[in-house]
This record gives structure tokens, C-alpha cells and sequence, in this order.
């Protein structure tokens, strides 16, 4: 399937290569704590750990990241967002992640901090798991 026809996993409604798909994939950083989440959320979607560890604040980020193949990552729902704007250092983003595996739906809620780095926003931890 092409990027520029399927709908990004990410739930913003616009197409992978117009979404996600250019931070993934074009290398271009995303302006918000928001977009850096949707991203992620789409990295995870299409199994690209590479692109996790990327975007994951040195001081917190694992040596290596193995994605579970048989976990279906299939909606994205943000609930909240303090700050992580164009000109803030520093966000927060609440979301519930929605998957599939094993023929059973599941959800994960989290709230994730993030912090900008010059231009590239970083995620840093979850704050809260539910």
C-alpha cells in the first residue's frame, strides 16, 4: 500500500505520507509534543523500533526496544495536552492507545511527558499507566 492513499494508524484522519509519515519516513521533526505522540504511535503501529529509540530522550531511553509482532496497534485517541506547542521546551500528552492481539482488543492509557531538544521534541516517560 502507498503512503500517500492509506490512512494514517495515528487516527488524525489525513493520509500516512501527509501525517506521520513525514517525520518517519522524511526525517523532518514534528513542531509538537502532539505530532511527536501520533508519531510514535504510528512507529509502533508499523513496527519501526528504530524510530522509537530516535525520538526517546537520551537519559531514559533503552539500549535496544523488541516490539511484540502479535500486538496490533489500530487506534489512537489523545485525551489531553498541557503545553509541547512550537515554543514551549516542555509537554504532556494523555492518550489511549487501542490494539489487538491474539484476537483480543485491549487498550493502554498513558500520559507521556516530552522536551524539546533545539528543534527535535523528545519523549521522555510515561507519567502515569492505566
Amino acid at each position: 500500500m502507498n503512503g500517500a492513499t492509506w490512512r494514517c494508524p495515528c487516527n488524525s484522519g489525513d493520509t500516512y505520507a501527509g501525517c506521520c509519515g513525514r517525520f518517519i519516513d522524511a526525517g523532518s521533526f514534528p513542531p509538537t509534543a502532539e505530532a511527536l505522540m501520533r508519531s510514535r504511535f504510528t512507529a509502533f503501529a508499523t513496527g519501526n523500533a528504530s524510530y522509537l529509540l530516535k525520538t526517546w530522550h537520551p537519559d531514559t531511553r533503552p539500549g535496544t526496544l523488541e516490539l511484540d509482532g502479535s500486538q496490533q496497534w489500530v487506534r489512537l485517541d489523545i485525551r489531553g495536552i498541557t503545553d509541547g506547542g512550537p515554543w514551549d521546551t516542555e509537554g504532556v500528552v494523555s492518550f489511549t492507545a487501542h490494539y489487538r492481539r491474539e484476537g483480543t482488543r485491549g487498550s493502554q492509557a498513558e500520559t507521556s511527558r516530552f522536551t524539546r531538544i533545539g528543534r527535535q521534541w523528545l519523549y521522555v516517560d510515561a507519567l502515569t499507566l492505566a
